[in-house]
């Protein structure tokens, strides 16, 4: 787990800031979850026998004896708060929420143990028109971060949880034909989950994989047309992908439309965005038959895929350092700072703190990349004005106004 430093700050919130007005402009609501949950729900949800709740999860029992866990991800949080407060019942929610889930990973680049989502959910509608939404949403995102050359999308379909099912079946009776090609994880995952054996990142087994039968091969009727009609959605809004008949997702709750971002810029962790459907999730956790299909992205992969250009762009840096020079200085400057800052709501003014000589405060300002530094000294107080020295600006050096007019002066200065 990791602190996230002052220096380090301006990224998050620009990406913050970013995503929700991106939530704003296409309807989505927010939601916020507790971040500790019964454990049976993550068992419900993600299921007993995959790598979370086997071996990534904080668990622990509180003082009454139950077993809570902190949140590895956000989908069966959002879906338990939709149906323990009526959300879903013959209506249709679009839900995005943001925070912190804990997984017990090997730590690597982009992957912490605690890490930071955005993550959406639709609830509520069945067509592959709300796939390709959040699809275009994200698409529209690294735009807006300038990361769109960075990220490319793959998608698949897993059909419907009979026709995975079946597929199950056939896909284990053809590793269990190929077992000693097989890796110990892959050996383990045979009886608990095959269909991450398709995701398995050993080059050595790169052969057995390829040569897999298809899902895409097997899928219902119905889950074919679903494909089909999201990639005529996909293909008529101009956003490139690639079909993927090795990605299947993680989770046990996911059907039909899987998909995912990836970079190339990342390493071995390259996913930045991932989601799909999961229409029978749920009735699984006590509700009806719900359609339901949203996405999560990881904060801290975004981080190391934006440009320091970008970053630069987002700084806000001050307009204005003021300069105090005396006892005096220091009394007046303050209430002049609270009387600017009020007036004036757009205004960035830092306020010098700790006295000190001309020079060490000037360093200060120069410090702080303010473009003026505002000084009062014994002669500006006595004379009522205010030096203006300009920090950024070769043209100009400074010059001395009126207090009574610095007001104004700014306002110009700042437009």
């Amino acid at each position: 787990m990791n602190d996230i430093l002052p220096s380090e700050i301006k990224g998050w919130q620009l990406i913050e800031s970013v995503f929700y007005n991106l939530m704003q402009a296409y309807g989505y609501n927010e939601i916020r979850m507790p971040i500790v949950e019964m454990t049976s729900l993550f068992k419900r949800s993600i299921g007993e026998v995959t790598d979370i709740v086997e071996k990534e999860m904080y668990t622990f029992d509180d003082r009454n004896g139950d077993s809570l866990s902190l949140r590895p991800e956000g989908t069966a949080s959002c879906v338990r708060a939709a149906l323990q407060n009526g959300l879903l019942h013959n209506q249709i929610q679009k839900l995005w929420y943001a925070g912190p889930m804990f997984r017990h990973e090997r730590p690597q680049k982009g992957r912490y143990r605690q890490f930071h989502q955005f993550g959406v959910e639709v609830f509520g509608l069945a067509g592959p028109d709300i796939d390709v939404e959040l699809i275009l949403l994200t698409a529209r995102l690294w735009k807006l971060l300038e990361i769109d050359q960075k990220v490319e999308l793959e998608i698949n379909s897993l059909g419907s949880n009979e026709a995975r099912h079946a597929y199950r079946d056939i896909l284990v009776d053809y590793f269990n034909a190929h077992r000693d090609e097989l890796d110990d994880d892959s050996i383990r995952r045979l009886t608990s989950n095959p269909l991450r054996i398709l995701d398995s990142k050993n080059p050595d087994m790169l052969d057995v994989i390829s040569s897999a039968p298809k899902l895409a091969e097997h899928l219902d009727s119905e889950s074919e047309d679903h494909f089909t009609g999201l990639c005529a959605y996909l293909d008529q809004c101009d956003i490139r992908y690639r079909i993927n008949p090795c990605l299947v997702r993680g989770l046990d709750y996911y059907n039909r439309t899987v998909f995912e971002w990836v970079s190339r810029d990342l390493g071995a962790q390259a996913t930045v965005c991932a989601g799909g459907r999961y229409d029978g999730l749920v009735k699984q956790l006590g509700g009806r038959d719900t359609p339901a299909v949203g996405f999560a992205l990881g904060l801290e992969r975004l981080i190391l895929l934006l440009n320091e250009d970008f970053l630069l762009k987002s700084v806000q840096r001050p307009h204005a350092y003021l300069i105090m020079l005396s006892p005096e200085a220091q009394i007046a400057g303050r209430v002049l700072a609270e009387q600017l800052l009020d007036n004036i709501s757009s205004l960035r003014l830092h306020v010098h703190t700790g006295g000190g000589s001309m020079k060490s405060q000037m360093k200060r300002a120069d410090k702080s990349q303010a473009r003026l530094a505002l000084i009062l000294g014994e002669d500006e107080i006595k004379a009522s004005q205010i030096t203006i020295k300009y920090l950024r600006d070769t043209e100009h050096t400074q010059e001395t106004i009126a207090q009574a007019k610095i007001e104004q002066w700014l306002r110009e200065f700042i437009k």
